[in-house]
């Protein structure tokens, strides 16, 4: 039971750790990434570069999601401008992947203190820097931790019946994803469990691969639940819109599961590395094979989800 507490108490700590990242970084920024999203989205490309770059500096496909639904509610932005970030918003997300795959457990401890001292200065820049340090601090200790948690957790009955039925069927891999990560609201958390079975060698890669496409499904629960609160129906467009991509890309890769786990073991030696590398080539090529079906796709679920106008629902 205490191996279960701490598990969740470096999740909570791996999501607070990237809240605090996204924050600094965001911080340096302002408001200026509103206007970027507003004038640089003139195209699916453009939008999808846009999503990119906004989602790699918020660490958070679901958070830049959400603002492009709250700009979309007070009619800054259309359905149309938003299809390029959706696409975009995936492979921006992947940053977070290659970001915890670095090796730099010694440089915890050593980064929380500069961090929390730099946090206490009043200098905007200074201040930031902190907390992205600190930020990073917290994401690094809860991989560690989820390392160091992965051989007592095994031993736990429950624990090693779920990971032997996951580990024997991609399905249910696939399914633990998305459970795990609209549980927790965040597919880097998500992925970043994975990697610490990896990393202590109780998880093969093709299970992780499972979970990492589950858990692209599973973080599109609050873009939805931000869609219908926004009552307009452009807004709900885009949040289904986020989802069918996901759903589609995930079944049109799943029978590939076992050609991308070939793929991330020859690009990468550590386990950790291969599963980045993999979430990377995944999110990418599901992007890009829809970015020139970028008009017809937003057609039809214009057509699904309620007309072209932005009326309230």
């Amino acid at each position: 039971m205490l191996e279960l507490v701490l598990l969740l108490l470096f999740v909570g700590t791996f999501i607070y750790g990237m809240f605090l990242f996204s924050k600094g970084l965001f911080n340096f920024s302002g408001e200026s990434l509103n206007s970027w999203l507003f004038k640089l989205t003139g195209s699916p490309w453009k939008g999808l570069l846009v999503g990119t770059i906004v989602t790699a500096v918020l660490n958070s496909s679901s958070a830049v999601m959400v603002i492009t639904i709250g700009l979309i509610s007070a009619r800054i932005l259309t359905f149309p401008q938003a299809f390029g970030i959706i696409l975009g918003a995936n492979i921006g997300t992947t940053i977070d992947a290659e970001i915890i795959t670095l090796d730099i457990n010694s440089l915890i401890i050593p980064m929380a203190i500069v961090g929390a001292i730099l946090a206490l200065v009043k200098g905007k820049v200074l201040h930031s820097t902190g907390i992205i340090l600190l930020g990073l601090a917290a994401v690094f200790g809860a991989m560690w931790g989820f390392e160091y948690l992965a051989d007592p957790l095994v031993e736990l009955p429950f624990i090693n019946n779920i990971l032997e039925a996951i580990g024997n069927n991609a399905f249910y891999a696939v399914l633990a994803g998305i459970v795990i990560a609209g549980t927790i609201q965040s597919s880097s958390a998500t992925v970043g469990l994975a990697m610490g079975f990896l990393s202590a060698g109780i998880m093969e890669l093709e299970t992780a691969v499972g979970i990492m496409l589950g858990a692209n499904i599973g973080t599109c629960v609050d873009v939805l639940f931000a869609g219908y609160v926004s009552r307009t129906r452009e807004a709900l467009q885009t949040a289904w819109a986020h989802v069918w991509i996901n759903v589609l890309g995930v079944a049109a890769f799943f029978p590939l599961i076992g050609l991308l786990t070939s793929l991330g073991e020859k690009l990468a030696s550590s386990p950790d590395a291969q599963l980045a590398h993999v979430s990377v080539i995944f999110n990418v090529m599901v992007s890009l094979i829809f970015l020139p079906f970028a008009k017809p796709f937003g057609k039809l679920i214009e057509k699904i989800y309620g007309g072209k106008n932005s009326t309230s629902l």
